[in-house]
């Protein structure tokens, strides 16, 4: 039964990423369609119109399994060795750099969130 409520939620997702496509070619929007979906997904959250527990385990199981997402775009960058020849450690020095970034913003935002949300408490 998990199974089948996993592959249900994760077709709603999937219907959600249709429709946010669907939105950026209809309007010629400059946005990705995946980022129109979860623009809407959050809209739809946060008006209460549909619930967490609808689309929890099909997004922690999406969410579980990332990484695999990632290893087609990995092996199609192999292929540009000339790029990583002239400009590697240039792009190297960048990813690094975005991703010590990415990591401070968030740790500094999870605290701010979690002083505000016990200052709420008390």
């Amino acid at each position: 039964m998990k199974i089948v409520k996993s592959i249900v939620q994760i077709g709603f997702l999937y219907f959600l990423l249709l429709i946010g496509n669907s939105i950026a070619r209809l309007l010629h929007l400059p946005i990705p369609g995946s980022i129109i979906g979860l623009v809407l997904l959050f809209l739809l959250l946060q008006f209460h119109i549909i619930k967490l527990e609808w689309i929890e385990l099909g997004a922690a199981l999406l969410l579980s399994e990332l990484l695999l997402f990632f290893i087609p775009s990995a092996i199609g960058v192999i292929d540009y060795d000339a790029l990583f020849g002239v400009q590697g450690m240039k792009v190297v020095l960048v990813i690094v750099g975005s991703a010590i970034i990415v990591m401070f913003v968030t740790g500094y935002t999870a605290q701010w969130l979690g002083r505000r949300k016990k200052g709420d408490a008390v």
